[in-house]
């Protein structure tokens, strides 16, 4: 028994299928607690083209304007989240959404200046998303975050999802990708250390979007999150992610 954080991307139709579903009723079955953490950068991206909005990227992190960040949370919270909050309940899951107004959920700060609103996860507030495990809803929750000012910010999901499962003391997170995993030489590694990591980056192994992904991954697992799945399913392991143990 214990805490799943499972990380879906923002297009429902890509990650909840009927076999995401059964995984969710056996963890369901065997005790444990799922927290979804979502996405939803394509529909951002759909939005600001729609309104001839400049998408600019800088090191894999959208640069977000105070209108990027205005769409950001109109998609997020006003069409992503209930998409996939509908989905949850049409297969008889009870769940709710959340976001960083309830309760300082994700508290941050800005990251730096030249991506605007992008923001720094610095605390996640646990006690909102216990209180709704413990009523045995599953909360699904949209990555935006607010500073002590009361200052919306854009978070990227991964991070997100990584700062909620240390929290929770996760027994497990799920970052679903495009992926079934990492892949070295051809191979989709089954499992990786976080000493392993490092030098697949030295080795530029591991690249692109990966590279905050796993970064997020490892900083999980340093502060007590005990395995992390890089999977483009949940019924699939993929590449786990472990801690390495120091033996004295």
């Amino acid at each position: 028994m214990g805490k799943i954080v499972v990380k879906i991307g923002g297009i429902a139709s890509d990650n909840l299928t009927k076999s995401f579903f059964e995984q969710i009723k056996q963890w369901h079955l065997d005790g444990d607690e799922v927290v979804i953490v979502h996405g939803g950068g394509h529909y951002i991206t759909e939005m600001m083209e729609r309104l001839n909005i400049p998408v600019v990227i800088k090191e894999g992190l959208r640069v977000t304007t105070e209108q990027t960040l205005k769409i950001a949370q109109m998609v997020l919270i006003g069409q992503v989240q209930p998409a996939i909050t509908t989905v949850f309940q049409q297969q008889g899951f009870a769940a709710i959404g959340l976001n960083a107004s309830c309760d300082k959920l994700i508290q941050g700060e800005v990251l730096d200046k030249k991506r605007g609103y992008v923001g720094k996860i610095t605390k996640i507030n646990s006690a909102p998303i216990e209180n709704i495990l413990y009523k045995h809803y599953i909360p699904i929750i949209a990555p935006l975050g607010m500073t002590a000012e009361g200052q919306w910010l854009n978070i990227n999901a991964d991070a997100a999802a990584c700062k909620i499962a240390e929290a929770l003391g996760a027994k497990a997170l799920y970052l679903l990708t495009d992926v079934p995993g990492v892949k070295k030489a051809g191979k989709w590694l089954k499992e990786l250390s976080s000493a392993e990591v490092e030098q697949l980056k030295i080795e530029n192994v591991i690249t692109g979007g990966m590279l905050p992904k796993l970064a997020n991954a490892v900083s999980a697992l340093e502060n007590g999150v005990s395995e992390i799945h890089i999977t483009n399913k949940i019924e699939y392991s993929g590449t786990v992610l472990k801690k390495e143990e120091t033996f004295v």
